[in-house]
């Protein structure tokens, strides 16, 4: 019952431990330990590895600021004003192994406190908790907080077996959560890895009965083809759209670094933009986006609806390759580098030139063949947006759940998990 809830302050719970100050000059772009940084850790919790962007170290450090799998951090900076971190919480997992740097908290439940640490995990992710967090705060464009201000932080806990409960049903709607990313994941690499092997290093069905032939970027097979990206492509295709309806929109920041999935998070009316329908291709053409991987491929709109983007997208739809095989080229790192050397403008604002797809040469496989990957990747493309979509709609489930569950408001005796996640 409710009645049997306790208010405390999170000071009375648990305590918070700064991490140790890692010199910038023993960071290396690979290695063994990654030292995790405000950066790491999404708004909505959880960690996230940044292949490319994450730092490695290299020098001497304190054995006890070497992270354990199980951990729990929460951090403890605000890196900026419109994206808040501070507060979010994370658990540290099993591989790769981490290190516990500076601005992030390490939590430990009290000795002869009753706490279980899923249910702290989501109390620490909770808007009440998090406003609080952030109100402690000082700072300018940097915000910070510390343990101190932390344990000030008012919360209300429930007996023990409801903490459980509770923590299990957040708890096993984020495992489908994650679950669900990883099989899009897998599924999007085995289409790039059948991509590489057909038409990169030409080992096709049937390629032990076709012979070789020299071409301007080196032996392809015979009967195929070498022609320019911008004339095996369309770059920007004109689309029509009626400028007074409002169109799915989609911002940079709807692109993902690693992988395909494009979900709008806007409508907006008007004809300024990029403008693309299914099956196109999304290219990030300004610095840092290109660099860091953002692509991605149109599976979000109706039949017939044209969706609208950014001005810093170039789309690129297949002329004579199909729909898979274009996101898969914008993907690859030979077309990626190409582009990149081409861009131009002021440091920090460089941007891609249309015309560096009249230099860009590929290889172009029978018509007969490129059908073929088109039809058997294309399943594996939609089956991965088809997760992914689960997957945003199961987030949307937990952060209805989060606060009603953390207040006392959900009579857990009824809460059927099988029949919320069906429905």
């Amino acid at each position: 019952m409710k009645n049997e809830w306790l208010a405390t302050t999170l000071g009375k719970l648990i305590t918070v431990k700064h991490g140790w100050a890692f010199k910038g000059e023993c960071f290396a772009t690979e290695g063994d330990e990654i030292v995790l940084t405000p950066g790491n850790f999404p708004i909505g919790g959880g960690l996230k590895i940044r292949p490319g962007k994450d730092h490695y170290y290299t020098g001497n450090y304190p054995s006890e600021f070497l992270l354990e799998p199980g951990d729990l951090l929460v951090v403890m900076t605000d890196l900026t004003q419109n994206a808040p971190i501070l507060g979010s919480p994370a658990f540290v997992p099993s591989h790769p192994r981490m290190l516990h740097n500076q601005r992030l908290g390490l939590v430990k439940v009290k000795p002869g406190v009753d706490l279980d640490r899923r249910f702290l995990y989501y109390l620490l992710l909770s808007d009440r908790s998090r406003a609080q967090l952030r109100a402690t705060a000082t700072g300018t464009t940097v915000r910070h907080t510390a343990p101190e201000r932390i344990y000030r932080v008012s919360v209300t806990v429930p007996p023990r077996p409801v903490q459980d409960v509770i923590g299990s049903i957040l708890g096993s709607i984020d495992d489908l959560i994650e679950n669900n990313l990883r099989r899009a994941k897998v599924l999007e690499e085995m289409v790039q890895a059948i991509y590489r092997e057909w038409f990169l290093h030409f080992r096709y069905p049937g390629h032990q009965n076709s012979r070789q032939i020299d071409s301007p970027i080196g032996k392809i097979p015979h009967d195929w083809s070498v022609t320019t990206a911008s004339e095996g492509l369309f770059i920007n295709p004109r689309v029509k759209l009626d400028r007074l309806l409002l169109h799915p929109f989609v911002t940079m920041g709807d692109l993902n670094e690693r992988s395909m999935i494009v979900i709008p998070s806007d409508q907006r009316s008007g004809n300024s933009g990029a403008k693309f329908v299914n099956g196109d291709t999304l290219f990030a053409r300004i610095t840092p986006c290109l660099e860091n991987g953002k692509t991605g491929f149109v599976q979000c709109l109706d039949d017939a609806q044209v969706g609208r983007g950014s001005t810093e997208f170039v789309v690129l739809r297949g002329r004579c390759v199909g729909a898979v095989f274009t996101y898969c080229l914008a993907r690859s790192e030979d077309f990626r580098r190409h582009a990149i050397a081409s861009m131009s403008g002021a440091s920090g604002r460089q941007r891609v030139r249309n015309e560096c797809f009249d230099a860009y040469k590929l290889a172009v496989p029978q018509p007969d063949l490129a059908d073929r990957f088109e039809v058997d990747a294309k399943p594996l493309f939609d089956a991965a947006y088809q997760l992914t979509l689960q997957a945003k709609q199961l987030s949307s489930l937990r952060d209805m759940l989060l606060p009603r569950l953390l207040a006392g408001q959900v009579d857990l005796s009824t809460v059927d998990l099988g029949g919320l996640v069906e429905d």
